[in-house]
């Protein structure tokens, strides 16, 4: 697996290597950033305002990936009740949570984004801090260590939660252990090769993310 944080082997992040200056969004035609989403998941609806001014970059790539319903069916794969909650990379298929297919990764922004404040959300990459593509987490706690410069060059942040924090909160409280990500046994626990903190009973899904739309 290649995604998560620059904590353990499976770290936070996910990514395809590219350079700061050559990048780009998901897809090369131009996407309109100036919406917000609504995160639609198994355990309730998580509304965020998108950073576009901040981290235009970030969110026009993050759009494109709701715009193609990359998320759809995605999973919650790493939760940690006292850092953050991650998913947009893996999805099930009969059961089985199995990695989807990115585009390159974009250039990293942190150095002019906000800060990882409780309640936002910020893009997961590899240690290459400009590999993010479509996986992100929502830091359920303020964590200036994943700030610029700090980790490698700082994860950056592009949007923030207005409504639902309630159930962020029920997400990060979901039973996790180390499991595997690549097949679940009978009663539903993730089998089959080690993870750190993953859902170990009932996945949190992502039914969808959507454009919020506007009034």
């Amino acid at each position: 697996m290649k995604s998560l944080l620059i904590l353990s082997a499976s770290l936070l992040f996910l990514a395809c290597k590219g350079e700061p200056d050559d990048n780009s969004p998901a897809d090369s035609g131009p996407v309109d950033i100036s919406s917000n989403i609504i995160i639609e998941t198994s355990m309730g609806a998580i509304k965020v305002n998108l950073h576009s001014e901040t981290a235009p970059i970030t969110v026009a790539n993050f759009l494109d990936y709701v715009d193609q319903e990359h998320f759809d069916g995605t999973i919650f794969h790493r939760v940690m009740s006292n850092f953050m909650i991650q998913g947009g990379g893996f999805e099930l298929k009969n059961d089985v949570p199995t990695e989807k297919k990115t585009g390159d990764g974009i250039q990293n922004e942190s150095a002019r984004t906000k800060k990882n404040l409780r309640g936002t959300l910020a893009m997961a990459r590899t240690s290459d801090p400009h590999s993010a593509t479509a996986q992100f987490f929502i830091n359920v706690v303020d964590n200036p260590n994943l700030d610029y410069p700090k980790n490698g060059g700082g994860y950056a942040v592009f949007g923030e939660v207005t409504e639902g924090m309630e159930i962020v909160n029920k997400i990060k409280m979901v039973e996790v252990g180390t499991g595997y990500l690549n097949s679940l046994t009978p009663d539903g626990r993730v089998a089959s090769g080690p993870h750190q903190n993953v859902p170990l009973i009932d996945p949190v899904i992502i039914k969808s993310i959507r454009r919020e739309p506007k009034s």
